[in-house]
């Protein structure tokens, strides 16, 4: 019997997997689930078990698969397929990836029995020196910041308590991004063994996953995961014969933005309304319940495990000084080839738009892309050669934020984009400081005068003055930011605004 290899994944069952996966049974393929590739643009996605090789076809639809069955018997009738890709390694979009955090993604059947050997493998070494090797390694948070991971852990491992937790920020709300979601449902073991590293070298002996109610797909497949992970003393008492013991559950979040904020998060963790938590204290000394809480998103968790297999000196080598290791880019939008591209920090924005991507899908000329999600700065042509490292952004008024890019053509209006901009915040905000309760309405009040205003110089001063203040006297950063989309477009559009 042949073996597929269908990606199951939000991209694929948006288009049509579950009519894919009745027509592999009909014909009698031996299907087996597994994560997306990353190219979105392809699925849903088959890759055929050919000799040695696997054999791609996407994307796929039901009424596709009898003639792949009808050629599955010849290398040569496989080209013959519309539908024909090849091996994914030598696909352009994939073969010129640095593949560490998504390495499984894609290869690995959904639900397999776990190894976590990389957390056997180190569970003899003293956790003060995972942490060094965290140092060593450069790695900073990937949800944004960019903070230096071994800060957190040491802070959390060196405060003094009877109990520590690590908490998974996997509520990803910013528009244009998934690679959290693609993590946690195509490979959601690689998160499990990178939160149970942390619990040892920090400490910790329960953690928790807070995920966003929108994905359906992940809380299934995380909990799968875990119950696994479980039955073969992966997580749970005496992991592997020894000391640690290290325990894990999801927490289904309500579905709002701020949450994405840790303190907000912990906030609703411990079971009250998503507002911010004025700091100090910092989580890692005061966090979930009053404890010594490490909070890091999905990416950076899921970094440790291939970022100890290579070892922190090695890791520090990729990318560009202090921006380390690979990073998962999204690219979405109006873009020919949208998807989930890994590389190590120092490519540029151009090289993902243009050579990854394949410019704009609708063929129009390009205009701006948004970097960083909804409160991301907007980037013209000229920003395009910047290189995607912490400190190039910073240089430009931009962050890479958790590595989105959201593509524009020539017929985008960037005073829209600011009046959304403002908008979000309005409807978003936690409420609990004024100026993002109130800046944010006034903001979008502002923009929308602009269209019809006779003195757009003056309303441009007020806007520039408004958002001043909520950058300066907001509690958190979703008032702080909400002002450098707006900035971005009234410096590099002006047009668009008179």
């Amino acid at each position: 019997m042949t073996t597929v290899y269908l990606s199951n994944d939000s991209f694929a069952y948006a288009n049509g997997y579950e009519n894919v996966k009745r027509a592999c049974i009909n014909v009698g393929f031996e299907y087996v689930d597994v994560g997306s590739r990353g190219l979105a643009w392809l699925e849903p996605l088959i890759e055929l078990e050919h000799g040695q090789d696997r054999i791609a076809f996407g994307p796929i639809a039901a009424d596709e698969v009898t003639a792949l069955k009808e050629a599955a018997n010849s290398a040569v009738t496989l080209k013959s397929h519309p539908k024909y890709i090849g091996q994914i390694e030598a696909n352009e979009f994939f073969n010129r990836q640095t593949r560490l955090v998504f390495r499984n993604a894609g290869i690995e059947a959904i639900g397999a029995t776990p190894t976590f050997n990389t957390l056997k493998a180190n569970l003899d070494r003293d956790p003060h020196a995972l942490i060094d090797e965290l140092e060593t390694s450069g790695l900073r948070g990937r949800g944004g910041a960019g903070f230096p991971a071994h800060i957190k852990w040491r802070t959390v491992a060196n405060t003094v308590a009877d109990q520590r937790y690590i908490v998974c920020n996997a509520d990803e709300g910013d528009s244009g991004t998934f690679s959290d979601r693609m993590l946690m449902e195509g490979d959601p073991m690689s998160l499990l063994e990178g939160m149970a590293i942390a619990g040892y070298a920090c400490g910790a002996s329960r953690g928790y996953i807070y995920l966003r109610s929108e994905y359906p797909l992940a809380h299934e497949s995380l909990n799968n995961a875990i119950s696994i992970s479980y039955k073969n003393n992966l997580l749970g008492e005496k992991i592997f014969g020894s000391e640690f013991s290290f325990d894990v559950e999801v927490f289904l979040g309500a579905g709002a933005y701020i949450c994405g904020e840790e303190t907000s998060l912990l906030e609703s963790l411990e079971g009250r309304r998503g507002q911010i938590r004025v700091k100090p204290p910092l989580p890692a000394i005061a966090g979930l319940y009053q404890k010594p809480t490490l909070v890091h998103n999905v990416i950076t968790l899921a970094s440790v495990p291939s970022l100890l297999d290579l070892g922190g000196e090695n890791y520090a080598e990729l990318g560009i000084g202090r921006s380390t290791g690979t990073i998962p880019f999204q690219l979405a939008g109006n873009v020919k080839h949208g998807g989930l591209i890994e590389l190590p920090f120092g490519h540029t924005v151009r090289e993902l738009i243009e050579e990854f991507g394949g410019g704009t899908r609708s063929g129009r000329p390009f205009r701006a892309a948004q970097i960083g999600g909804p409160l991301g700065a907007y980037l013209s042509d000229a920003e395009l050669d910047t290189r995607l490292t912490y400190e190039d952004m910073q240089g430009i008024g931009a962050g890479i934020g958790h590595g989105g890019i959201v593509v524009f053509d020539e017929t985008v209006d960037l005073r829209e984009q600011s009046e959304y901009a403002f908008e979000f915040c309005e409807i978003e905000s936690c409420g609990k400081c004024t100026p993002c309760r109130i800046g944010s309405v006034r903001g979008k009040e502002l923009m929308q005068r602009l269209r019809q205003s006779t003195n757009k110089d003056a309303d441009i001063q007020l806007v520039k003055e408004l958002c001043d203040v909520m950058e300066h006297a907001s509690l958190c950063q979703m008032g702080g930011m909400t002002p450098i989309p707006v900035r971005s477009a009234l410096e590099r559009f002006p047009e668009d605004f008179r």
